[in-house]
C-alpha cells in the first residue's frame, strides 16, 4: 500500500508540475490564456466522454478519459491558485472533510446502513448544510434538462412525494399524452409546448421508478440509431445509391435489413 501511495503522490506531483510549466511564461501560449470560464465547456465535454467510455465498458478508453478530466480539474485549480482564490490542496481537503461529514455512520457511530439509507442520510445532511438554497438549490442549473428532471424527481421522492409504484407514473404518461392531443386539436401552440413538456417529465419519472437513468437510456438509444443508420447507408451504397438519391421506401427497406443484421 505504501509503495502504491508513493507512486500516486509522485504521479500527481508530476502532473501538477507539467501544468505549471504549461502555464508559465516559458510554456504554451494557449494554456496561459485559459481561464476557468474558457475551460468550463471542455471540462463538461470530458465528463461526457468519461460517461461514454463507461457505457461502452471500454476500460482503456475510460483510463484515458479520466486522465483528460483530471487534467482539467488540476488546470482549473492552478488558475484559481494563481488568482489567490484557492489551491488544489484546498480542493482535496474540502472534499475529504465533506466525505467524513456526510458519512457519520462510518467515521462516527459505526452504524451499518443500507445503500438507500446512506443516500437518504447524505441528502438530509446536505439539506442542512444548504438550507438557505431551497430544496432543489443543490441541483446545478447547467445540467442537461433530462438529467435535471430525473434528479428533481429523485429528490422529491426522498421526502415521500412520489408514486407508490411505476404503474401510477405510466398512467400519468397516457394522461399527459391525451392533454397534448387536446392542445393539438385546439391549435394552441403555447399549450402544446407545455403539455409536451409534461409528457417528457412523466416519461422521465416512469424511467426512474423502473430503476433506469433516462439520460443513459436515451444515450443508448441514440447510439443504436446511429449504428443502424450507418448500416442502412452502407446497404444503400452497396445497391448503388447515396442517401440523397434514395427515396423513403428504399431507406425503409434498407433500415429493416439493418435491424435484422
Amino acid at each position: 500500500m505504501a509503495d502504491s501511495m508513493d507512486e500516486f503522490i509522485f504521479a500527481i506531483t508530476g502532473l501538477v508540475k507539467i501544468v505549471r510549466k504549461l502555464r508559465s511564461p516559458a510554456g504554451c501560449s494557449w494554456d496561459r490564456e485559459q481561464t476557468v470560464e474558457s475551460l468550463s465547456p471542455f471540462m463538461l465535454e470530458e465528463a461526457y466522454e468519461v460517461a461514454d467510455a463507461i457505457e461502452k465498458n471500454d476500460m482503456k478508453l475510460l483510463m484515458a478519459e479520466l486522465g483528460d478530466l483530471l487534467l482539467h480539474i488540476i488546470m482549473s485549480a492552478e488558475i484559481c491558485e494563481e488568482g489567490s482564490e484557492f489551491s488544489l490542496v484546498d480542493v482535496v481537503e474540502g472534499i475529504s472533510e465533506k466525505l467524513i461529514r456526510r458519512h457519520p455512520h462510518v467515521f462516527e457511530q459505526q452504524n451499518a446502513l443500507s445503500a438507500g439509507e446512506v443516500e437518504q442520510q447524505w441528502e438530509a445532511i446536505k439539506a442542512l448544510e444548504k438550507k438557505d438554497e431551497g430544496f432543489f438549490g443543490s441541483i446545478p442549473s447547467g445540467m442537461p434538462a433530462l438529467q435535471t428532471a430525473w434528479r428533481i424527481q429523485q429528490r422529491a421522492s426522498e421526502v415521500g412525494f412520489d408514486w407508490p409504484d411505476a404503474r401510477g407514473a405510466l398512467s400519468k404518461i397516457f394522461e399527459e399524452i391525451r392533454e397534448f392531443e387536446n392542445s393539438c386539436e385546439n391549435g394552441d401552440t403555447k399549450a402544446q409546448n407545455a403539455e409536451l413538456g409534461d409528457v417528457l417529465f412523466s416519461i422521465v419519472n416512469f424511467c426512474r421508478l423502473l430503476g433506469f437513468e433516462p439520460e443513459a437510456v436515451l444515450r443508448g438509444n441514440n447510439r443504436k440509431f446511429i449504428d443502424r443508420f450507418t448500416k442502412m447507408e452502407i446497404i444503400l451504397k452497396e445497391a448503388g445509391f447515396s442517401l440523397n438519391e434514395a427515396d423513403i421506401r428504399m431507406m425503409e427497406n434498407a433500415w429493416q435489413r439493418a435491424k435484422l443484421e
